[in-house]
């Protein structure tokens, strides 16, 4: 019985230790849905961008993003979590973020600069929750250049509890 007992307390112990290594993995709260969403932009770009070399060569510079105020979100945290999702795909770019005044016309050919736009398109108020509908446009272009060699707008809703 005492061992019985002493097995039981152990594996107790054991389950325990283990949900408390639980904050290591990925967010599954507030953040998760402005990951998925940074998700999905950055497997569009991936899916087709507008470099011929190996992406693995390449540097995305995030610029800060424009974020509508209905969303909650600062640009801070949209430049993270779209760093986050560029860097977890396989083989991706490399990612850093970027400010307007860090790079010059002569840039090197494999540098590119990923500028962005989340807009609202209003609220949805369900009787449980609100829902806040958004157009994502991104744009990739080298530095130097005003017009964009690749564009996306993602759409979606985002549940507004959620952030």
């Amino acid at each position: 019985m005492k061992h019985a007992r002493s097995a039981g307390v152990i594996v107790l112990c054991l389950l325990l230790s283990g949900c408390a290594g639980l904050g290591d993995a990925p967010p599954n709260d507030m953040r998760q849905a402005v990951y998925g969403m940074s998700g999905q932009a950055a497997e569009a770009l991936l899916e087709s961008p507008p470099w011929s070399g190996d992406t693995q060569n390449m540097v995305v510079m995030l610029a800060p993003p424009t974020v509508d105020a209905t969303f909650n979100i600062s640009a801070a945290r949209l430049t993270e979590t779209l760093g986050r999702a560029l860097l977890a795909q396989a083989e991706g770019p490399q990612v850093l973020d970027w400010t307007p005044g860090m790079m010059t016309d002569d840039a090197p050919d494999n540098h590119w600069i990923l500028e962005s736009r989340l807009n609202s398109n209003g609220v949805i108020r369900l009787t449980d929750r609100e829902l806040l509908p958004y157009q994502w446009e991104i744009t990739l272009r080298r530095p130097g250049n005003d017009a964009p060699s690749w564009r996306a707008t993602l759409s979606g809703a985002l549940d507004a509890s959620a952030l």
